[in-house]
């Protein structure tokens, strides 16, 4: 009996193995208006805040959510599904936990206009204010006390570490906020209500798809805003952290830091978690932050890889941020750390500014000093080896494998990987006790399973006086960044460098006929490494920030759109941190950290924006986006053209568009750049006066009356949404029941090309013969202006402006009609540069690429 009953539970488990399904979360788009764009009464195309506690927004929330409920009670299985996200502020649609074979019910189910695959989503990880020049900026804005002030920067990351002084409120100002913005506070483990303290102005966290998707740690995945990371606060104080906080690592004062736009608000988002990021928690973060009426918003979070079987435009993650920027919110996107490869972008589409990084020329320079005299350059934020009287001393060198204990014990893996310093106790302690040990890359560095943490606590338990690591020559150089080391220490990422030392190390050391050493005779000192060094060319575009060109699909068949939009610095950022610090345990119990990625990058774009978003509250942006490109620099502080980091490390070569955009962000220049190309052909003036019966709307001098009484907050300006949805829909062998289906819109007026769109560049992808494109621009100065046209044309093609000199009044528009012809079919893209050079020293630049295919 009990042999029958095992075998009859053991073909239970067999068939519940064979049919059983893994659950997984999927996003529902569905027909029907959000909230933000329910019964809208379009008056041009700007964007205004939604009122999301009127009660016409929350009946209409509260029917939406009953209406996704019934939709799925009506095709799936009772217990078959979990909905996660009711996403209804501008998007319309749910997140739903459920097995594959209940999804399949969805597909071709009425009102299902997209359904997608839940993805992960990974972050793409004190002096750039003055490297950018912002203190000017500061000065045309009331000074650094202002800069900012009344704008609120929302950041969708890993949450905020509430108690750094980045983010503590000023009591001496005052609160500017309109009542266009409506956050909340919402309290947990770590962060009290108290943490929303006018400079945090919101706090959020959503956990639905982690907590769906995997079993959370309870130690570091805290369900609050609260940063355990310190990436969230790393670019929350990057974009809008106070003004001149010090910064202070292991005792060592650093400097002060201060955000691009230190008077700015910050909303925070946290939806990303230290076991996982998924992208249903992005989505509703962003479904909320805008509801909420950020201004601006920074995504330095971004899914893995594009999306399955769809244009890399029309994936929700992108329809989303859409639907955001139609709201009148402008995103601002981290372009990705792929780089150099090309293609490696990861921020598509042309209504999101994409951020590439670029070095800046501080850097922090080490030296190790051998004891023939020899000077090494390396890498390494810490102090020098010092004796008594505080002067540089020399020690004792030992190479890690040649302090190995003789008959021990350890493992074979312990034994295998001692050269790189990993376990303690594999070293006789007498040996290697106050002298410099040279640790080497190897293996287990190679393949992730080595850590510098190791090597730290290795030097800390044996009493090291410093160590050293080096470079291999079998693995080839690494990449090394500044880490602030509490024992001395420097990082030589060279192989050529580790040749000149071990050289050095081998001849003055004494070895029997076994190979033991018997006397070590090297001696090294390291220098101070921790004072910052202004000098050399920058920008350089970092190595790791993804390139161009922009591509249309998996296949990455490239488009008419130029990504990155724009470079800032990213390379090397002292910003505020998370003493916790789960996921980088060398940063653990520190308030600062300096960083690098093109998440570092992003958020100079959004400080800056607000600045400018700050002195032109009226300005769409689209108008926002242009005004950062067209005055971008495309050369570095040598005079010569930016230069970016190669494949080869180490190495530099003429960078170009798909490098950094349009170039390195000029924050005064943006605040007043002359021209704008703003999508969306018209941009109207407006006043509106509200009273109790009626709604006076004056639009370009014209009186309209309404009898019906509008609130103000419910007026959406669709921000070149038109547009956008023509660009769309003149992709080449585009369905235009998918681009409907996608997004709402409807395929009217098409382009003649998808180069058509009204942007600040253009790129051409397959030039045959000849194209002309056309550009619409706007004087949003207070005085008319005179412009002519230059052009620096790409190689194997001429180009023509028409007309090629122009006055524009005050809000006017200007078209310009662009001909392109081929002279020379080549292998690749070419770029060049068309510069408007204004009569009132403005300076439109607008960067072309443009690959030439064919003469005819």
């Amino acid at each position: 009996m009990i042999l029958v009953l095992k075998n009859l539970l053991l073909l239970f488990v067999l068939l519940v193995s064979c049919n059983g399904e893994h659950k997984k979360i999927y996003l529902v788009l569905l027909e029907g208006d959000p909230i933000a764009f329910h019964h809208v009464k379009t008056i041009s195309q700007e964007g205004n805040k939604l009122d999301p506690n009127s009660e016409t927004s929350k009946a209409y929330a509260n029917e939406l959510t009953k209406s996704h409920d019934e939709f799925l009670q009506s095709y799936m299985e009772r217990g078959s599904y979990d909905k996660i996200y009711s996403f209804k502020h501008i998007i319309n649609g749910v997140a739903v936990h459920t097995t594959p074979s209940q999804i399949e019910k969805l597909k071709n189910a009425p009102r299902v206009k997209l359904l997608e695959e839940d993805r992960r989503v990974k972050q793409m990880t004190t002096y750039t204010p003055q490297f950018l020049g912002i203190p000017a900026v500061w000065t045309q804005g009331g000074g650094d006390k202002n800069a900012g002030e009344g704008i609120v920067i929302g950041f969708i990351d890993s949450g905020i570490n509430p108690d750094h002084p980045s983010f503590a409120y000023d009591p001496t100002t005052n609160n500017s906020l309109t009542d266009s913005f409506s956050g909340a506070c919402e309290e947990g483990p770590l962060f009290p209500q108290t943490s929303c303290n006018g400079k945090i102005v919101s706090a959020r966290f959503f956990s639905a798809g982690a907590q769906t998707s995997t079993t959370l740690n309870d130690s570091m995945d805290i369900l609050s805003p609260f940063d355990a990371v310190g990436h969230g606060s790393h670019v929350a104080s990057t974009a809008a952290g106070n003004f001149g906080v010090p910064v202070v690592v292991n005792g060592l004062y650093y400097g002060r830091a201060s955000g691009m736009a230190p008077r700015a608000r910050i909303a925070v988002y946290k939806a990303i978690y230290p076991s996982i990021g998924t992208l249903s928690d992005v989505l509703a973060a962003i479904d909320q932050a805008v509801l909420d009426g950020v201004d601006i918003l920074t995504l330095s979070v971004g899914p893995e890889e594009p999306p399955e079987d769809k244009l890399t435009f029309l994936g929700l993650f992108e329809i989303f941020m859409l639907a955001a920027h139609k709201a009148g919110t402008l995103v601002v996107q981290a372009a990705g750390n792929e780089g150099p490869s090309p293609y490696s972008v990861i921020s598509y589409s042309p209504w999101a500014v994409g951020v590439a990084s670029c070095d800046t020329d501080r850097t922090y320079p080490a030296t190790l000093i051998l004891g023939n005299g020899l000077k090494i350059a390396g890498v390494g934020l810490s102090g020098a080896t010092v004796g008594d009287g505080l002067m540089i001393q020399y020690n004792k060198l030992v190479l890690a494998k040649d302090a190995i204990k003789i008959n021990t014990t350890l493992t074979r893996i312990a034994i295998n990987n001692a050269e790189e310093c990993q376990y303690p106790q594999a070293f006789d302690p007498l040996v290697v006790q106050d002298c410099v040990v040279i640790c080497t890359f190897s293996a287990g560095f190679y393949n992730g399973t080595s850590t510098l943490t190791a090597i730290i606590q290795t030097a800390s338990i044996l009493r090291f006086k410093a160590f050293v690591f080096v470079a291999n020559p079998p693995y080839g150089d690494f990449i090394a960044e500044p880490i602030p080391f509490a024992t001395p220490a420097i990082m030589i990422p060279a192989t050529t460098d580790t040749q000149n030392i071990l050289q050095y190390y081998e001849k003055e050391t004494v070895r029997d006929t076994n190979g033991l050493v018997v006397r070590y005779g090297g001696r090294a000192a390291i220098s101070e490494g921790r004072n910052a060094s202004y000098k050399g060319r920058a920008p350089i575009v970092s190595r790791f920030s993804s390139r161009g060109p922009d591509y249309i699909d998996q296949s990455k068949n490239p488009t008419d759109v130029l990504k990155p939009d724009i470079l800032a610095p990213g390379h090397q950022i002292w910003a505020a941190w998370s003493p916790m610090s789960v996921l980088d345990p060398i940063l653990s119990g520190h308030n600062f950290a300096l960083m690098s990625g093109t998440s570092m990058a992003t958020p100079h774009i959004a400080g800056v924006a607000a600045m400018i978003k700050q002195y032109n509250p009226s300005w769409t942006p689209s108008m926002i986006a242009s005004a950062i490109s067209t005055t971008a620099s495309t050369y570095d502080n040598l005079g010569e053209p930016i230069m970016a980091h190669g494949f080869d490390l180490y190495t530099l070569r003429t960078s170009a568009p798909f490098g950094f955009g349009a170039g390195l962000v000029n924050p005064s220049g943006a605040l007043h750049p002359g021209l704008v190309f703003s999508a969306g052909t018209f941009y109207f003036h407006f006043h509106i006066h509200i009273s109790e019966s009626s709604c006076l709307l004056i639009i370009s001098n014209k009186i309209v009356e309404s009898n019906d009484k509008i609130n103000k907050s419910r007026l959406i300006y669709l921000t070149g949404y038109e547009d956008y949805i023509s660009f769309l829909c003149s992709l080449p062998n585009i369905d235009s029941t998918i681009v409907k289906t996608a997004t709402g819109g409807i395929c009217g007026q098409l382009f003649e090309n998808p180069s058509d769109l009204n942007l600040p560049s253009i790129t051409i992808t397959s030039l045959n013969g000849s194209r002309i494109v056309h550009r619409t621009v706007r004087n949003v100065e207070s005085k008319a202006e005179s412009y002519l046209s230059a052009v620096m044309p790409p190689k194997g093609v001429t180009v023509d402006i028409e007309p090629s000199w122009f006055i524009i009044a005050p809000q006017g528009t200007q078209d310009l009609h662009i001909t392109f012809n081929v002279t020379q079919a080549l292998d690749d893209f070419t770029f060049g540069e068309i510069v408007l050079t204004g009569s009132l020293n403005h300076v439109v630049k607008m960067p072309l690429s443009i690959f030439p295919i064919s003469t005819t």
